[in-house]
């Protein structure tokens, strides 16, 4: 099974097309927020089955602020991550997921890629696709490989 994980298109959707065209068949896309009402088109373009959450430019979205669904033997909790405060650390988020019961926890909202695999959680942010605030300013996104055995492998990509 093959995931893409994006972030902060804000509208901006050349960078996922490209995202797209190099990944190839996709079976699920994962949108972490600020897509500023490009869902439709988002959902339409990844043609998969499609997890998105509201951001804090969403403001007239309907999207919901939080998701929680399965990826193979997964528990997978889906956020922006703005009302964690991730943009000074990952330290609530953290708590919360783990309170929730999650293997995996994903976030957008700092343009910045991240990845840490703890004992118990994996904790990622595939940066902005879009927007990035990262060095070199590189438009990232991130896939998601579950493999035979169901083990999850995560790589971060850039445009």
């Amino acid at each position: 099974m093959r995931i893409l994980i994006v972030s902060d298109t804000h509208k901006a959707h050349k960078g996922l097309k490209t995202a797209i065209e190099r990944t190839g068949k996709i079976d699920m896309l994962i949108h972490l927020g600020d897509t500023e009402g490009g869902e439709d088109y988002i959902e339409a373009l990844a043609d998969c089955p499609s997890h998105i959450v509201r951001g804090n430019n969403d403001f007239f979205s309907q999207l919901p602020a939080e998701e929680e669904f399965l990826i193979g033997k997964y528990h997978v909790f889906i956020t922006h991550g703005h009302y964690y405060y991730v943009g000074l650390d990952e330290e609530r988020l953290k708590e919360e997921a783990r309170s929730r019961g999650a293997d995996i926890v994903m976030y957008g909202h700092t343009h910045r890629p991240a990845f840490t695999e703890e004992k118990d959680l994996i904790v990622l942010n595939p940066g902005s696709i879009a927007y990035p605030r990262q060095m070199k300013r590189q438009g990232s996104y991130m896939l998601m490989e579950i493999d035979e055995e169901g083990k999850a492998h995560f790589e971060l990509k850039y445009i």
